[in-house]
């Protein structure tokens, strides 16, 4: 009997980051377990991700907010989401400003 030696599961992840008129998306194959700051390590080890501030960035994981320490399963995408260039709210309030004034 030889002693063989196995290595550990591998987990497969997408990272992604997405632009007005351009996303970046890479994969990435990690040892099992990985955790959500694991695959932000490797994003930001990547020159795809350069510029972006990954540390204070908002995440998710199919649409669903994440928090840094819940291990990832094979095949997730983490979303790294951009700050909102407008609050819906006040965007919404503009808009049904302008749409009264445009009926006057």
């Amino acid at each position: 009997m030889s002693g063989s030696v196995t290595s550990p599961p591998r987990i497969r992840v997408e990272v992604v980051y997405a632009e007005p008129g351009r996303a970046r998306s890479r994969s990435f194959d990690l040892s099992a377990p990985v955790r959500v700051a694991d695959a932000l390590a490797a994003a930001a080890a990547d020159p795809a991700f350069s510029g972006i501030a990954l540390a204070d960035a908002p995440l998710a994981v199919f649409g669903r907010r994440v928090e840094r320490e819940q291990l990832l399963e094979d095949a997730d995408r983490l979303e790294i989401l951009r700050p909102l260039a407008l609050d819906p709210r006040a965007a919404r309030r503009a808009r049904v400003q302008e749409a009264r004034k445009r009926r006057r």
